[in-house]
């Protein structure tokens, strides 16, 4: 894998676990030559695995809307920023950029990406690994949910598989690399049609 997205928070959260597995994950990407793209913010966990990545001599590469970058919260000291004008623009070209996918604890923002890019996986529209990085257990009762919705039938098991989860970087990373390998026929990600879909 030559690069990863990570989905994250613009917050912090309440533990320092939290900030500091962000780094640590920013860390690992730059130990493994593999590029960071993200969101492109300085705040919360964006901040701090960026920060990781760059200050251990690894590419950062984040996409921004316009509004956001007007509101002083970029991250100047990428390696490259990419300016669109739409939420919607900023997940296609994140993802067309990638050969993977992280989801680090956050918010509505970062659960929305996740479940967007796990249905374009069940759709063969995205042929990357996608992680969860599930720090602290915070993802535990996302993941007994998901268990739920295969037990009563509104999920196959094969679709749950599609998400690979550990609560260390390294390992996650080990799975996902192993996957990408293993993915024969992993074809680009074509994203220009489902941006002119979603803004008519």
């Amino acid at each position: 894998m030559q690069s990863i997205v990570v989905y994250c928070g613009a917050n912090f959260g309440h533990k320092q676990i939290y900030r500091e597995s962000a780094y640590e994950l920013g860390a690992e990407l730059a130990k493994k030559n593999i590029r960071l793209i993200y969101g492109g913010g300085n705040m919360g966990l964006m901040g701090r695995v960026a920060d990781g990545a760059l200050e251990n001599n690894g590419l950062a590469t984040g996409i921004i809307p316009n509004f956001l970058a007007k509101l002083e919260v970029a991250q100047k000291t990428l390696t490259e920023l990419h300016f669109v004008d739409t939420m919607h623009e900023r997940k296609a070209k994140m993802v067309s950029l990638s050969d993977g996918v992280i989801a680090l604890p956050g918010g509505f923002g970062t659960l929305d990406e996740l479940f967007e890019i796990l249905t374009w996986s069940q759709l063969k529209i995205f042929h990357g690994p996608i992680g969860v990085l599930n720090i602290n257990g915070f993802y535990d009762h996302l993941l007994a949910h998901l268990n739920k919705m295969v037990e009563e039938g509104f999920l196959h098991q094969a679709q749950l598989d599609l998400l690979i989860v550990s609560d260390r970087a390294t390992d996650l990373l080990e799975k996902m690399q192993a996957y990408h390998e293993s993915e024969k026929e992993n074809k680009p990600l074509d994203t220009s049609l489902f941006v002119k879909n979603i803004e008519k």
